[in-house]
């Protein structure tokens, strides 16, 4: 190799944190709990030529807590300054084996982990449950968290007795910086950062700065304060497909444009205490909050008639025109706060913690106007041919107002909330046997309450006719690259206003209000007090974690009846609750092959509780023909599992890693949603002699398996310049099906579950540069089960393509550059086969570029 200059050798090692501040993370498909150190391998860092940047100590962290973990996990560590390089926690870590996300407005919201179902998934914070702000499952919203916020990121696949059990996804733990994860005595940074989006022109910018430090004569005291900001104007060009190709011909056509600015908040603030080696005291305090503030414009062209096809793929009809916008207000917040501390008592590490977390969301405005042409008011040429197929109206279409009249308007006002107490304590004790083997006790209580109010007026035409004339107006006109040409928008305010000044407009539509303002209310309080018992059992290379956790879970739920009697002054006056105790046997075993080789093996239980909009013991009945009723369950019973994981791992320098895994796992009493007809039953006291009943229900059984395939390296060995190259890639094949007799014969596909997904990423490291290229996929997931396969819908494949790079300036200041979505990836759903286009979402490419400092 070529010797590197002095001069520069010395800048790059001066500064080895900074150099890679916004490379992308670490990645490694790990495993849990810290162990002994790793024995060395052969050493990158003795060549003269060498130094380890920040991005590659971060990386070098991951692969650490792969290797000396006791449990199947990933790890995702930040750099030394404690920053993620994707907008917020979910886009980070679905970079890493087995990971996927959900989005919403092209940036990732839920996580999924092997497929499963992200209401199955548990998330904490600083070794705290996170609640979720959102009232319909218990997912929590990753994207509310700012990547800035975080230190670091552990996503447990196979659990340990000390976890807990409800866990059929895994843990995604989450933990932010305290003063004595860095080396520096103190510290100080800022970023700032601003962008440009392409479709929409406008800029995103992003801020944030850190401090903290260790106080005292023997740096006893510790204390650490950061907060980030960003704020992201964002549009979305959606196009509206249909769910109804039974003719061949979609039923409807909409352009949807989405504008709305997107802004995070994030304040950490950690404080502690070190009076002895034998006493850690700690508080973990934390606030996010997440504004999401929005406008859709709409012109939807359906109800068809007179279809007189040209070709097989061209004709005309009638339609009828619809004009609307939405206006939208979200505002969430998370506040949480720890309390805890570690003790060396009685030869033996005792660790208590409790703390408060609440999850807020409040949606201020959800209001909707709808303006239409008469019916069949449109003659629209229609080409399939087209990708998406095209809807063209014929002169005059959505460009003359008058045309358009105003038929429906609501106001919408919702507000949920879940606030969580919980404590914990955890008591190691060392034992005589085998080589350092331990066993641990603990428990934990947490007492949860989620609350759901919805205050939904709606409105119908009124005995004056409001046209749009004088209230709409003419915004831009292009979509999807000229494609389509948007027509007519509504002024939201301004129609507001005059509704609001001219009642006779408007006419309360009381069935409808009635039912949107009652059915989703509900209030769910939910106890959990858990024991459990662990070894570990260390006989040379050998690991063994026999161990066996108790749960007790008791809830209570509350919510209302609907029906024709039923008044908006209506409290709650339908009750249920349930208690139940299940035992999560489990076992983890790892075996050290080899100085750099391990295989690991478990066989492990876990819980999966039913959301609360099941629970709640809700009647809603509809006045048809056919009544319909649809009801909440109170009596289902928690999907359980049993899980196996296995994997082999290489490790041939410090931070590569090669690995190979399969899992397994048998999932009883899933949740599915029935639709049947009944006769002469009673509900609510009232007995119909015909009903169609639709209520959740527990369905016999899921499974689903796979193999993970991950590899990281950097090419070290390789001479001068080349030596800074590296890759990291990772595949997870997913397979599954449900077995549910009760909602649909023969095997059913699971929600969620992409077969294929990977990540790809080209990476350089050197002399104070970073630049990475990263590639990621996830093949097609089920959305929404349908009555038959050509009925159930699906988000489909997405792959996305990222770019960064920085360049370290002075030891202080690093710039750096970031390209997102560059190839312009959409967001796709389709109805039983590809061609079926239910929805096509597209967002186009951004670009950004910042400047770190670090002091």
């Amino acid at each position: 190799m070529k010797p590197i200059k002095s001069a520069l050798l010395a800048r790059a090692a001066a500064c080895a944190v900074v150099a890679g501040a916004f490379a992308a993370p670490a990645l490694a498909h790990t495993e849990a709990a810290p162990a002994a150190p790793a024995p060395e391998a052969a050493s990158d860092d003795a060549a003269p030529d060498i130094v380890v940047t920040g991005a590659r100590e971060g990386q070098r962290k991951a692969v650490a807590e792969k290797r000396n973990a006791d449990n199947t996990v990933e790890a995702l560590y930040a750099n030394d300054v404690g920053k993620l390089p994707d907008q917020n926690v979910a886009e980070a870590v679905r970079r890493l084996p087995g990971l996927s996300v959900a989005n919403d407005q092209g940036e990732g919201r839920y996580v999924i982990i092997r497929g499963i179902d992200p209401n199955l998934v548990n998330v904490s914070l600083n070794g705290q449950t996170l609640p979720a702000p959102e009232p319909n499952g218990r997912q929590v919203k990753l994207d509310d968290l700012p990547s800035a916020m975080i230190q670091s990121v552990i996503v447990s696949k196979s659990l340990l007795p000390s976890q807990d059990a409800n866990a059929i996804g895994g843990e995604v733990a989450i933990r932010t910086l305290n003063a004595y994860d860095r080396s520096e005595r103190f510290f100080l940074g800022a970023r700032g950062s601003a962008g440009w989006s392409k479709l929409n022109g406008k800029t995103p910018w992003e801020v944030d700065g850190q401090v903290g430090g260790r106080f005292g004569a023997n740096e006893q005291f510790g204390a650490v304060v950061s907060a980030n900001y960003s704020r992201r104007p964002i549009e979305s060009e959606n196009f509206q497909g249909s769910e109804a190709w039974g003719t061949g011909i979609p039923d409807q056509n909409g352009l949807r444009d989405y504008n709305l600015v997107r802004t995070r908040l994030g304040v950490v603030g950690n404080v502690d205490y070190r009076p002895s080696d034998d006493v850690k005291l700690y508080i973990r305090s934390s606030y996010s909050k997440f504004t999401d503030h929005e406008t859709r414009d709409q012109n939807r062209i359906g109800s068809e008639t007179g279809i007189a096809p040209a070709s097989a793929t061209n004709g005309v009809f009638k339609a009828t025109g619809t004009i609307l916008v939405r206006r939208r207000e979200e505002d969430d917040n998370t506040k949480s706060v720890t309390l805890g501390g570690d003790f060396n008592v009685g030869g033996g590490k005792l660790e208590a913690s409790g703390g408060y977390t609440k999850a807020v969301k409040d949606d201020p405005i959800r209001s909707e106007f709808t303006f239409a042409t008469a019916k069949s008011g449109l003659t629209v040429d229609y080409d399939l041919s087209t990708d998406p197929y095209s809807f063209t109206p014929r002169t005059p279409g959505f460009t003359d107002p008058s045309k358009f009249a105003l038929t429906k308007f609501n106001l919408d006002r919702r507000q949920a909330y879940e606030e969580i107490w919980q404590a914990r304590v955890d008591y190691t004790l060392p034992i005589a046997i085998g080589d350092d083997s331990s066993v641990k006790i603990g428990g934990k209580y947490l007492d949860r309450r989620k609350f759901n109010n919805q205050d939904k007026t709606n409105y119908k035409a009124g005995g004056t006719v409001l046209a749009l004339t004088n209230l709409g107006y003419v915004g831009d006109t292009g979509f999807y690259n000229g494609m389509y040409s948007f027509g007519q928008r509504i002024d939201y305010f301004k129609a507001r206003a005059y509704v609001e000044a001219n009642p006779a407009t408007l006419k309360l539509d009381p069935t409808a209000t009635l039912a949107d303002s009652l059915s989703s209310d509900y209030d769910v309080s939910e106890s959990i007090i858990a024991g459990y018992a662990m070894a570990t059992l260390k006989f040379g290379p050998l690991t063994l974690i026999p161990g066996v956790r108790i749960e007790h879970t008791e809830d209570k739920t509350k919510a209302t009846v609907v029906n024709a009697a039923s008044k908006l002054t209506d409290g709650y006056n339908r009750f249920g609750g349930k208690s139940y105790t299940n035992v999560f046997p489990g076992l983890n075993a790892k075996w050290d092959i080899a100085p750099d080789v391990l295989m690991r093996a478990a066989v492990t239980t876990a819980i999966g509780r039913p959301n609360y909009p099941n629970l709640a013991p809700f009647v809603v009945v509809t006045d048809d023909a056919v009544p319909g009723i649809s009801l909440g369950n109170p009596d289902l019973k928690p999907y359980k599992s049993v899980n196996l994981d296995t994997s082999l791992e290489y490790y041939p320098t410090k931070d590569s890693v090669f690995a190979i895994g399969l899992f397994y796992k048998h999932i009883d009493n899933p949740i599915y949603t029935s639709s049947a007809r009944v006769t002469n039953a009673s509900f609510a006291g009232v007995t119909y002699p015909v009903a169609q009943v639709s209520q959740p229900i527990n369905a016999d059984s899921e499974v689903v398996y796979g193999i993970e395939l991950n590899a990281q390296t950097q090419f070290t060995w390789l001479p001068g310049l080349l030596s800074g190259f590296g890759v990291s890639a990772n595949y997870t094949h997913v397979e599954g099906h449900a077995t549910a007799p009760g909602i649909r014969a023969g095997d059913l596909p699971l929600g969620f579950q992409s077969h294929d997904i990977g990540t790809a990423q080209l990476f350089y490291e050197k002399y104070g540069f970073a630049a990475r290229v990263a590639y990621s996929y996830r093949s097609k997931y089920l959305d929404l089960l349908g009555g038959s396969a050509a009925a159930d819908e699906y988000t489909d494949n997405n792959g996305q393509l990222d770019v960064h790079a920085s360049y370290q300036i002075t030891p202080m200041v690093t710039i750096f550059a970031d390209g997102t979505n560059l190839t312009d990836a959409p967001w796709r759903r389709f109805i039983g086969t590809k061609a079926n286009l239910v929805e096509r979402e597209r967002y186009d490419y951004s670009l950004r570029g910042g400047v770190q400092l670090h002091f």
